[in-house]
């Protein structure tokens, strides 16, 4: 019997009840569901299915919420360990719907919670975020709503992934290793990864440009035939690496607290390849490094691209974070070896499809 703890901490509204119950209806009976709905008496959280359940005030914050990942945070960076994670979010307006979401993932992921790719049904006060799968299926806004919260409730129910040995592994960066502590970052977990195969692909400057924005039919046109309009490097090297591997490695150094324009345009223009091929299957891991602070800021951004957006899975710890700012300094930081290491064994462990 699998138990479902439904955390719902403030009043939910009649749409985000409606939410809930639609998602609970793809449950069999056997699921034991239990709700928490404030900080006090928590019981452990380990190895459960987890629905956030979210609604939002006017300022598009939940201070409940807050309270409860707190509380979670003093019990140790294991507190969700083996737990798999969905959210549903309703908002007041048009804003917030996706940057609750995101700081939820990250947290929950911190503390050791795997998320599936695509694992969120948000509702924005319009349900206007509704409007392009309501052309497409042919329903009202709020039924695609219901119809999504539906889908979410199976996928989580059924979600159960198996160990990938001697995984494909892709790395996609575009840094130089004379400068980059990111890279030397990298090379530090890439001595740990034995029983892995490693490509690693290099985005150097101006061989990849930025998304153009095609128009949905012509952007599916090239994606079925594994292309897209500009070509390059990304149709001749990205895409089967992508197609290929068992796990991607995004090394993200900060620049302004953004992913860089390279490592940008590759996670937009991994959109044709998409309209064909979904990404369920492969494991999202990032490297990220910081000169002054803001790592989080980057991971936020990969979990949103790439977890809610393109559905790679989220894995337990998905990131390593660091802050670095002159050449070669990561190798100053206390410990950072151990962790490069830990992280790796993390990777082995949890690349699975």
């Amino acid at each position: 019997m699998k138990d479902l703890y439904l955390i719902i901490p403030e009043k939910p509204s009649k749409l985000l009840s409606t939410m809930i119950e639609a998602t609970m209806s793809s449950l069999d009976t056997t699921v034991k569901v239990t709700t928490i709905n404030n900080e006090e008496n928590i019981p452990d959280l380990n190895n459960k299915l987890l629905l956030f359940a979210i609604e939002l005030n006017e300022a598009g914050l939940n201070i409940s919420l807050s309270k409860i990942i707190t509380k979670l945070y003093t019990r140790g960076r294991d507190a969700l360990y083996g737990s798999t994670g969905a959210i549903l979010v309703h908002g007041k307006s048009d804003l917030y719907t996706k940057t609750m979401s995101r700081n939820i993932i990250f947290h929950a992921n911190q503390l050791g919670c795997r998320f599936p790719g695509r694992p969120l049904v948000e509702a924005t006060g319009s349900l206007n975020n509704f409007s392009k799968i309501a052309k497409v299926i042919k329903k009202p806004l709020k039924e695609v709503c219901l119809t999504l919260c539906q889908n979410l409730g199976k996928a989580i129910i059924s979600y159960n992934p198996k160990l990938i040995d001697n995984p494909n592994i892709l790395i996609l960066h575009a840094s130089n290793r004379k400068t980059s502590n990111t890279l030397n970052l990298w090379d530090m977990i890439h001595k740990h990864l034995n029983c892995a195969n490693i490509k690693e692909i290099h985005i150097e400057n101006g061989t990849v440009r930025d998304c153009i924005g095609c128009p949905y039919k012509t952007c599916k046109h090239y994606g079925e035939k594994t292309s897209c309009f500009y070509g390059g490097i990304m149709v001749e090297e990205v895409y089967p690496a992508v197609l290929d591997a068992d796990a991607v490695v995004f090394i993200c150094p900060n620049y302004n607290d953004a992913i860089s324009s390279n490592m940008s345009a590759v996670i937009n223009r991994l959109t044709a390849l998409f309209r064909k091929t979904k990404f369920y299957d492969k494991s999202l891991f990032g490297v990220i490094v910081s000169g002054h602070s803001g790592s989080d800021a980057i991971a936020k951004q990969l979990i949103s691209a790439l977890n809610i957006n393109k559905t790679f899975a989220l894995p337990p710890y998905f990131c390593i974070m660091a802050t670095a700012n002159d050449k070669r300094t990561i190798f100053k930081i206390p410990n950072i070896e151990e962790r490069a290491k830990i992280f790796a064994e993390n990777m082995m462990r949890e690349i699975q499809a």
